[in-house]
């Protein structure tokens, strides 16, 4: 993927979660602005409470939607047979977009209504969403391969010292340097961020599940 699709594609992202966003704000703010004890005399109520034909929808794609972006990006890393399919940072940039816009429809599946298990979930997941934007960040501080395998630092001094004998592109050698100083710094944060990352999700994911089969348990099947 050259620069121009890349920066075109990441913009797309931005656009659907945004127009995603505005759509939500647009349709239902009077209805999620006013309390809890009133939203039963609102005319969009059956349509937007949380078992209503677009709030249960609202739940039921954002949660495809986070599944999605969770599973296709862990296979993509962990999956000998997917490790040639695109570049791994393409894949975590498809990875937080789904995720961002499913936690966004389930955000408004809840109608900001949050008790018992259920908001233990949702917390959950949004420190998962939080904490992915950081892991983001750490993420593409470390020096890796077109293929997204993370370089060490006898590669990255060899790099480095490959460019300037070439004195080919100063700009990358000067990233270089300045990442190779931080670089085990950076990677120890980047493991350790995976203590705080992985346990909420995977808190995330058993309380989701325990959700649905609790809602198909009472009947609450949407359009099917």
């Amino acid at each position: 993927m050259n620069r121009y699709l890349h920066i075109a594609l990441i913009t797309f992202y931005s656009i659907v979660t945004l127009a995603a966003l505005a759509v939500l704000i647009y349709v239902g703010h009077s209805y999620y602005s006013l309390p809890i004890e009133e939203r039963f005399f609102h005319p969009m109520y059956e349509m937007l409470k949380p078992s209503g034909y677009l709030g249960h929808g609202f739940g039921i794609i954002g949660t495809l939607l986070i599944l999605i972006g969770l599973f296709s990006y862990m296979a993509r890393k962990h999956i000998r047979i997917f490790w040639g399919w695109g570049l791994l940072k393409h894949w975590l940039e498809l990875h937080i977009f789904l995720c961002t816009l499913g936690t966004l429809l389930v955000l408004f599946h809840t109608t900001f209504k949050f008790g018992g298990i259920v908001s233990v979930g949702f917390w959950s997941l949004m420190i998962v969403w939080f904490s992915g934007l950081i892991g983001r960040f750490l993420y593409i501080q470390i020096p890796r391969t077109i293929e997204g395998r993370e370089l060490t630092i006898k590669e990255v001094q060899e790099k480095i010292e490959n460019l300037e004998a070439d004195h080919n592109d100063q700009k990358l050698l000067k990233k270089l340097k300045r990442q190779v100083k931080g670089l085990e710094k950076v990677k120890r944060l980047f493991n350790r961020w995976h203590y705080a990352h992985l346990p909420f999700a995977l808190i995330m994911l058993i309380i989701m599940v325990i959700h649905v089969t609790v809602v198909l348990y009472l009947g609450y099947k949407w359009i099917f």
